[in-house]
C-alpha cells in the first residue's frame, strides 16, 4: 500500500492484551493502514484532536482501534464509539519533531501494592527510552510504565515537554528549548521523573526532577487560637521553638546546617497540669504518622527479653522508613506516660533480674545509639523527674525538659474560659458568674481541678432540679430552668474541691484550737516579727528562703502561733509536716516523706511549710541521747536549700528543745529564731482568764489577790487545760479547784498566801 491514506471513520474497541496495553500506543489491524504509518490523529469532536503513535495486530478487528484504560480515560473515549482516524507525519522541519526534555509525574497504578523501597530515577530513564523511543507524547496524557526493577506498573503523567528549536540551529544561533504541548521522545531525550505530590513512592537519583511538594509539618488546619490549652502558652511556645523549628524547614537546608533535629521532650509537673493534653495537642498540631501511646508499665513483661523487645517494636516502622527514605523520612511520634515506670535509675530497683536497667539501655540506644534516628520524635510525660535515669535526659535525648506546674491566675482564666465556652454559648452560666473572680479564688488549682469544680458546680445546679422522695423526679422544666449561678461555685470550692496544693487550713485551724491569745506583750511582738518575716519571704528582691523557728518550753502554744503565722501569710500553698504522719515509718520512708513537702512546696510560686516538733521527728530521745541522723542530714540540707527561681519559700518549725538542736548543729540553718515563754506575770494569767467565759469578773478579782506577788511559771496551753478542768467544776467551787490545780502542776507557791 503506497499513496496518501484519506480520514477514515472507525470505532473504539479495548486492548487485546496487557502486553500491548503496556506499549502505550494505540493498536490497529494492518490491513486498515498503510505500512509506513507510524502516528495516527484521532478526532473525538470540534477541537478534540489527540495524537497516538500505533501497533499491529491481527486480533483487532478491521475497522476499529483498539485502547487501553488510561488512554480511553485520557481521550474520554467510550467503547464503540465512532471516531475519525487520520494518519499523522512529525515533519522534520518542524520544532516539536525532537523532544529534548520530558518531565513525568510518577505513582503507583495500584495504591495497595505500595512499597518504600527506593526507586532509582536513572535507571528508570534508560528504560522508559528503551521502551518508548520514537513515540509520540502530549501534555496531560496518562501512561503505564512497568519498571523492571519489581515488575510493579507505575502511573505516569506528562507533566511538560520541551523541544529544540531547529531552525535556530540551523542558523548556527545557540538556541533556548522552547514549551511544546505535542512532540516525538528520541533516544537521546532527557527524561526526569518527580513524584506526585500524594504518592509514597520513594524516588533517588539524578534524573529526579524538581524536589517534590514538601508537606508543612505542621497540620494546614491547626488553629493555635483553639489549641484548648488554658495557661500554657509560655510552655508550648519553648517547646515549638526546640523541639519543632528546625522541622519546619526543608530537609536540604537542616542538612547544610548539618543539624539534628531534637528527638524528645520531657514534660514534667503535679498532676492535673496538662502534661498529657499537652502532648496529645502537639501530636494533633503535627502533620506525622499517627502517634504510638504507650503507658510506661505496658512496656514490662513477665519473660526475659519481652520488655527490651516491646521496646524496638515502638521504633520499628520508623527504623525501617528512615532506611528507605532517609531525610524525606514522615516524623514519628511516640509519646510515653508515666516514663518514670520504666526509665528509673539503673542500680536503682532492687532485685537481680535488672529488667528495667536493661529496657533503660535499650530506649537510650533506640534514641540516640549507634544507629540512631533523625525522623522520631519521644514524648515522656511524668510527675516524678527525680527517678528517671539522668543519661536519658541529657542532649540528643529527652533534652527539651519543661516543667507543666500550676497555672497563674492569668491561666487559670484561660482554663475556666475553656470549660464554661460551652455554657456560655448555650445561656446556662448565670450572669452574676466572674471568672476573674473565681481565677483569683482559686490559687494552686491544677488544671484538672478547674475542670472538677466546674463540674461540681454543674452537679449543685442540677441537683436544685431533682425532688428526691420515695422516688427521684426531675423538673419537667429543667431545660429551660438549669441555670448554674456563682452561689454554685462558691458552694463547690468550699465544700467539693480542694487543691492538692493548696493550704492545709483545716489543719491549720486544728493547731489553733480555740485562736491565739494575745496575753500580754511577748505574744503581740513575737506576731509582729512574725509578719516581718512573711513580707522579707514574699519580697521579690530576697533570697527567695525564709526559715523561723519557733522555741520554747512544752505547753506554750509554739504550733498554735506557727499555724496563725501560716495562716497570716496568706501563701496560696500551705503544708504541714508532723511526726503524727510518720508514726512507724522508716528512716528512709521518713526522708522522702519530708523531701516530697518540699518538693511540692517549690512547684507554687510561695509557699509556707510548717515542720511542728522538730525533735520528735528526728526520733530524738534523752536517755542515750538517741536520734535519727539520716533525718537530721535531710532535714539540714532541705532547711538550707534555696528554691527555683522565681519560687518564695516560708518555713516554720517549732522545737521544745533549743539545747538540742544547737548540740546537733541545726541553729545556723533558720534565717531567725523567735522564742516562745510561758506565762510568768499575774497580768498575763488574767488576761487569759479574761479571754475565757468561764470566770466572771468577781472570781477573776478573787484569783487576782491571791496570785499577786506570786511566781508563776505556766505554759498557756497548760492553763487553758486547767480551765477547762475548771469548767466542770461547781461554781462556788470553781476559784479554789483552778488555784489548787495550777499549785499542783508547779505553776504557782501558794504556801505564803494560804496561810
Amino acid at each position: 500500500m503506497s499513496g496518501v491514506q484519506p480520514v477514515q471513520h472507525m470505532k473504539v474497541s479495548r486492548c487485546p492484551t496487557d502486553e500491548l496495553t503496556l506499549t502505550n500506543c494505540a493498536v490497529v489491524n494492518r490491513a486498515d493502514f498503510l505500512d509506513d504509518v507510524r502516528h495516527v490523529e484521532v478526532t473525538t469532536g470540534p477541537s478534540q484532536h489527540f495524537v497516538f503513535s500505533i501497533k499491529f495486530h491481527s486480533d483487532v478487528p478491521r475497522g476499529t482501534v483498539a485502547f487501553s484504560l488510561l488512554q480511553r480515560k485520557w481521550a474520554t473515549l467510550s467503547i464503540n464509539q465512532d471516531i475519525e482516524v487520520k494518519p499523522y507525519n512529525f515533519d522534520p522541519s518542524s520544532s516539536n519533531e525532537c523532544l529534548c526534555s520530558i518531565v513525568l509525574e510518577v505513582d503507583f497504578m495500584q495504591k495497595k501494592t505500595t512499597t518504600l523501597d527506593p526507586y532509582d530515577t536513572d535507571l528508570m530513564a534508560k528504560e522508559f527510552l528503551f521502551q518508548f523511543s520514537g513515540q509520540a507524547f502530549t501534555v496531560g496524557q496518562l501512561l503505564a510504565f512497568s519498571f523492571s526493577k519489581d515488575k510493579r506498573t507505575l502511573g505516569l503523567v506528562v507533566k511538560s515537554l520541551e523541544a529544540a528549536d531547529l531552525n535556530a540551529i540551523k542558523s548556527g544561533q545557540t538556541a533556548k528549548p522552547k514549551k511544546t504541548r505535542m512532540g516525538r521522545c528520541l533516544g537521546d531525550t532527557m527524561i526526569q521523573f518527580e513524584k506526585a505530590e500524594t504518592s509514597s513512592i520513594n524516588l533517588v537519583g539524578k534524573s529526579k526532577g524538581k524536589l517534590a511538594p514538601r508537606q508543612s509539618i505542621i497540620n494546614p488546619e491547626w488553629n493555635f487560637q483553639q489549641m484548648g490549652i488554658g495557661g500554657l502558652d509560655k510552655e508550648f511556645n519553648a517547646i515549638f521553638r526546640r523541639a519543632f523549628a528546625s522541622r519546619v524547614f526543608p530537609p536540604e537546608v537542616v542538612e547544610q546546617l548539618g543539624c539534628k533535629h531534637v528527638k524528645g521532650i520531657l514534660l514534667y509537673g503535679p498532676p492535673g497540669t496538662g502534661k498529657t493534653l499537652m502532648a496529645r495537642q502537639i501530636g494533633k498540631m503535627l502533620n506525622a504518622r499517627e502517634p504510638k501511646i504507650v503507658n510506661g508499665p505496658q512496656i514490662l513483661d513477665k519473660y526475659v527479653g519481652e520488655s527490651e523487645a516491646n521496646v524496638r517494636r515502638l521504633f520499628a516502622d520508623a527504623e525501617e522508613e528512615e532506611k528507605r527514605l532517609g531525610p524525606n523520612s514522615g516524623l514519628h511520634i511516640i509519646i510515653f506516660d508515666e516514663i518514670d515506670a520504666i526509665c528509673k535509675s539503673r542500680g536503682s530497683v532492687a532485685g537481680n533480674t535488672g529488667v528495667h536497667d536493661t529496657v533503660v539501655n535499650q530506649l537510650l540506644a533506640k534514641i540516640d545509639g549507634v544507629e540512631q534516628l533523625n525522623n522520631i520524635l519521644v514524648i515522656g510525660m511524668t510527675n516524678r523527674r527525680d527517678m528517671i535515669d539522668e543519661a536519658l535526659l541529657r542532649p540528643g535525648r529527652l533534652e527539651v525538659q519543661m516543667e507543666i506546674g500550676l497555672p497563674n491566675e492569668e491561666g487559670r482564666l484561660q482554663i475556666l474560659n475553656i470549660h464554661l465556652s460551652r455554657m456560655k454559648e448555650h445561656k446556662k452560666l448565670n450572669q452574676d458568674v466572674d471568672t476573674k473572680e473565681l481565677a483569683t479564688r482559686t490559687k494552686n488549682f491544677s488544671g484538672a481541678e478547674l475542670e472538677g469544680l466546674v463540674r461540681a458546680a454543674q452537679s449543685t445546679a442540677m441537683n436544685r432540679l431533682i425532688k428526691a422522695a420515695s422516688k427521684v423526679e426531675v423538673d419537667p422544666e429543667a431545660m429551660e430552668k438549669l441555670n448554674v449561678t456563682r452561689e454554685d461555685f462558691l458552694h463547690a470550692l468550699e465544700h467539693d474541691i480542694k487543691p492538692a496544693f493548696g493550704s492545709s487550713s483545716e489543719l491549720l485551724e486544728h493547731f489553733m484550737g480555740r485562736g491565739v491569745i494575745n496575753w500580754g506583750t511577748p505574744v503581740s511582738s513575737l506576731l509582729e516579727d512574725g509578719m516581718l518575716l512573711i513580707q522579707q519571704a514574699r519580697a521579690t528582691d530576697a533570697s527567695g528562703l525564709v526559715s523561723v523557728l519557733l522555741e520554747g518550753p512544752p505547753n506554750s502554744g509554739k504550733t498554735a502561733l506557727a499555724a496563725q503565722l501560716a495562716k497570716n501569710s496568706e501563701f496560696p500553698f500551705v503544708k504541714v509536716c508532723t511526726p503524727e504522719d510518720m508514726v512507724g515509718f522508716t528512716e528512709s520512708s521518713k526522708c522522702l516523706q519530708i523531701r516530697k513537702v518540699f518538693d511540692d512546696a517549690y512547684r507554687s510560686q510561695l509557699s509556707c511549710i510548717l515542720v511542728d516538733n522538730i525533735e520528735r521527728l528526728l526520733d530524738y530521745g534523752p536517755i542515750g541521747p538517741r536520734y535519727s541522723n539520716l533525718t537530721l542530714q535531710a532535714l539540714l540540707v532541705l532547711l538550707k536549700k534555696e528554691p527555683p527561681r522565681g519560687r518564695k519559700l516560708l518555713i516554720l518549725c517549732t522545737s521544745s528543745r533549743r539545747q538540742v538542736l544547737e548540740e546537733m548543729e541545726m541553729m545556723s540553718a533558720f534565717t531567725a529564731v523567735l522564742h516562745v515563754p510561758n506565762i510568768s506575770k499575774p497580768e498575763h494569767l488574767l488576761a487569759v482568764l479574761e479571754e475565757s467565759d468561764v470566770f466572771d469578773k468577781k472570781d477573776i478579782a478573787k484569783i487576782s489577790r491571791k496570785i499577786q506577788g506570786q511566781r508563776l511559771f505556766i505554759g498557756v496551753k497548760k492553763l487553758l487545760a486547767l480551765i477547762d478542768m475548771a469548767r466542770q467544776t461547781e461554781e462556788e467551787y470553781r476559784v479554789i479547784k483552778f488555784l489548787s490545780k495550777l499549785e499542783e502542776e508547779g505553776a504557782l507557791d501558794m504556801g505564803s498566801t494560804m496561810k
